[in-house]
């Protein structure tokens, strides 16, 4: 007995058996993610070495060159790509699917010792290496502005509250602060000064951090008690730094750091800068983790954003400056308007050639009903829903109608000779039953 002789002897538990699987599709439906395209994980890892000083051409022979000769020893590897820049030089590693990234990364991580001997001798540490996702692409950046604060306050305010926060969100794998850097004291030696006076470089460096220390002294027992002495050396001000005393003359005159050095309060790093609308900005670039639905994700974070403006001064406005999921969005809204809207035109064409409104509907019921449980299949095998899953729901809806079709006809033929409904329909679903579950 075949599984459409058992379907067709059993009509109630069929119908109940697709409005069950309908309700599963549905179901998964809703639950399976969104993106623009499949999420095709390749194994990467990212080799970083760092030199500091070098010139991009000198971190290129010395450090990129002898890596890229030991990592392109290890098998699988399918694309090396290194970027070298100045005092550092990053190194991009894609392996074949086949292969394991925990295996991958062990091969990198011994490629990285062999190749220790043919780095530079004042390399500070050995290179370091960490996995990459690369279908990590932002899916949200927002921009902080304020015509008040300075950029250095804005960064402040994005690292210690903002970027906190919105790690917490749902789906959400990474939030990185970018266009600022936490405020800092910068101190430029004027040299032709340094060297009047009999300073190097290095009796400045050791003034300024044995003045600049934050370390437990100690503490005090008695038979009764005990006292901890604590004490805060660190200097805040500016004119602190400007009074700390570097080398004290031979006739008892203190050399200052101010009257050989400009003191000024500057960001840590001065190659990072961004700006929005014109506006000096800090940038919070937000990436969802690999089985999170993008519109999901950017939606939990658009709802917590009144939020977080309620835990900020009222001068600081942050601003969308980025959404990725609206093109999401509107790709894949385009191509469900055309799912639906070729559905119904094959009921059309079928009813137009059939002219019966039961075999029309008999076949358009295939429809839901093959779309629903491929849903079920996709949510159970980690698929998502893009743009090449919806376009392939367009094409496969017209070979399941002409299959439909072929069994209604071929069912119709064998009524118009005779032979009475029930056993025309064994018998049509036995001669076409294969070719149909094979398409």
């Amino acid at each position: 007995m075949d599984l459409s002789h058992v379907a067709i002897t059993r009509p109630v538990g069929t119908s109940l058996l697709a409005i069950g699987l309908l309700l599963v599709g549905a179901v998964a439906y809703f639950a399976l993610p969104v993106a623009s395209m499949p999420n095709v994980d390749f194994p990467t890892i990212r080799v970083n070495a760092s030199l500091s000083g070098a010139d991009p051409q000198t971190t290129a022979a010395t450090l990129a060159a002898p890596l890229e000769r030991h990592l392109g020893e290890i098998g699988g590897l399918t694309q090396i790509t290194s970027v070298s820049s100045l005092g550092s030089t990053s190194i991009s590693l894609q392996f074949d699917l086949s292969r394991n990234v925990e295996d991958a990364a062990r091969d990198v991580q011994g490629a990285i010792n062999a190749a220790a001997a043919d780095l530079p001798a004042g390399l500070p540490q050995l290179p370091a290496m960490r996995k990459a996702n690369t279908a990590a692409a932002p899916v949200l950046i927002l921009a902080l502005t304020s015509k008040t604060l300075e950029p250095t306050a804005l960064y402040d305010i994005a690292d210690t509250v903002l970027a906190q926060r919105l790690s917490q969100v749902t789906g959400v794998a990474e939030v990185s602060v970018n266009g600022a850097a936490q405020p800092a004291t910068r101190i430029t030696v004027d040299p032709d000064r340094a060297a009047a006076m009999g300073l190097g470089f290095e009796t400045i460096r050791a003034a300024i951090a044995n003045t600049n220390t934050l370390a437990p002294i100690g503490a005090v027992d008695s038979e009764n008690s005990s006292l901890v002495i604590a004490t805060n050396a660190q200097l805040q001000k500016l004119e602190d730094f400007k009074s700390i005393v570097v080398q004290t003359g031979a006739n008892g005159t203190p050399v200052l750091l101010g009257d050989i050095a400009r003191i000024d309060s500057a960001p840590r790093s001065r190659f990072s800068s961004a700006e929005f609308n014109r506006q000096p900005a800090v940038l919070l670039v937000i990436t969802k983790a690999p089985e999170a639905n993008i519109i999901d994700t950017v939606d939990r974070v658009k709802a917590l954003l009144p939020e977080l403006k309620r835990w900020i001064p009222a001068g600081v406005d942050i601003t969308i400056q980025t959404d990725r999921s609206e093109s999401i969005r509107a790709s894949v809204g385009d191509m469900q308007r055309t799912l639906l809207l070729s559905i119904g035109l094959v009921m059309l064409v079928v009813f137009a050639f059939l002219r019966r409104i039961g075999a029309t509907a008999a076949a358009g019921i295939t429809v839901p009903l093959s779309l629903a449980g491929t849903c079920a299949l996709m949510w159970l095998c980690g698929y998502s829903v893009n743009n090449l899953t919806l376009m392939a729901f367009a094409v496969a809806v017209g070979f399941v109608v002409d299959d439909a079709i072929v069994m209604i006809e071929n069912v119709h033929r064998s009524i118009e000779a005779g032979v009475p409904p029930l056993k025309a329909a064994f018998a049509g679903a036995r001669q076409i039953g294969f070719t149909v579950f094979s398409i």
